[in-house]
């Protein structure tokens, strides 16, 4: 976990001039914030599969399902170019051990959602993948991918962003061996956030945890990894984390005198009804479980999912 988290991206978004038009759509947010966590391995499919820059802009057109790369103006097809080198750069970023990628948004290539893909007449429907991006997701499901236009909305940030580290996480859990033990201290860790992800989620895989023994390790593993990344692509809600909060307070029924219940209860009360963000509740919480050593709190991954400067649970 010392490592940094491996994170692809679309190399315009960290200010590299490689665009059709020889300019770039530098994120500050992501290169300057989030870089101080991450190690970014950029990625270009245009010009890794040998086009210049500047060039002529292209577009998807045909079937939405199995569209083609074809130059706006003079309508060359580049398919088969951008396939192939696809192929050979999806087996090189299996060597990369990422924890996420983010796409450039709208991209022919690298847009991960909502292209436009253009029909015999003209005309675009906004239905579309990238033939990167979708040849990404198709060979790595359990990799989080975003675009970097939605990571301006602070909830879908924060769940992209917990996603990475979580799934850098349990590659830290299967590096230590895939024994019972590790499994259920992992999964003894990561309990809270889970319930503020997926509260059926949570159990199915605590059911899988106790029934453990009887299955081979590595569909046990497998089974676990799959639920677990599709628990936390669930986005938190307040409710869920005003439920998760209450089961923290519980833990401190018999060191805080009735003032500080009640303080705690009317701060996630104002939580609840959008008055204050998350970090205020967590941030009490954690005052609490310092002052009384609550070690078995100490180590819910929930209370500290990620690094508190990058201000995720900052938004109301």
């Amino acid at each position: 976990m010392n490592e940094a988290i491996k994170l692809g991206i679309s190399s315009c978004l960290l200010g590299n001039p490689v665009r059709y038009d020889g300019g770039h759509k530098l994120d500050h947010f992501i290169k300057e914030t989030l870089g101080r966590y991450v190690q970014f391995v950029p990625v270009c499919p245009e010009v890794e599969c040998g086009l210049p820059v500047p060039r002529e802009s292209m577009r998807l057109v045909g079937d939405v399902q199995n569209p083609r790369l074809v130059t706006t103006r003079s309508g060359i097809d580049h398919t088969e170019r951008m396939q192939q080198w696809v192929r050979q750069r999806l087996d090189l970023l299996a060597d990369e051990d990422l924890c996420g990628f983010i796409f450039k948004k709208d991209s022919p290539s690298s847009g991960m959602w909502r292209v436009k893909v253009y029909n015999s007449g003209g005309m675009p429907s906004k239905t579309g993948s990238g033939l990167f991006a979708a040849a990404f997701s198709k060979r790595f499901p359990r990799i989080p991918v975003e675009e970097e236009g939605r990571l301006h909305d602070p909830k879908l940030r924060e769940n992209f962003i917990e996603n990475i580290f979580a799934l850098r996480r349990w590659r830290a859990s299967l590096a230590s061996g895939k024994r019972q033990g590790n499994l259920v201290a992992f999964h003894t860790r990561e309990k809270l956030l889970l319930m503020a992800h997926s509260p059926n989620h949570y159990r199915q895989l605590g059911k899988l945890v106790a029934e453990g023994k009887a299955k081979p390790v590595d569909a046990l593993y497998d089974g676990y990894e799959g639920l677990f990344l599709e628990a936390l692509s669930l986005k938190t809600t307040p409710a869920k984390n005003v439920n998760v909060l209450q089961h923290l307070l519980g833990y401190f029924k018999k060191q805080l005198d009735a003032a500080e219940k009640q303080e705690m209860l009317e701060i996630i009360s104002r939580y609840r009804q959008g008055h204050v963000p998350l970090i205020v509740p967590i941030t009490l919480i954690n005052h609490y479980v310092r002052k009384y050593d609550q070690s078995y709190l100490a180590g819910q991954t929930y209370l500290n999912p990620h690094p508190i400067d990058l201000q995720l649970r900052n938004h109301t």
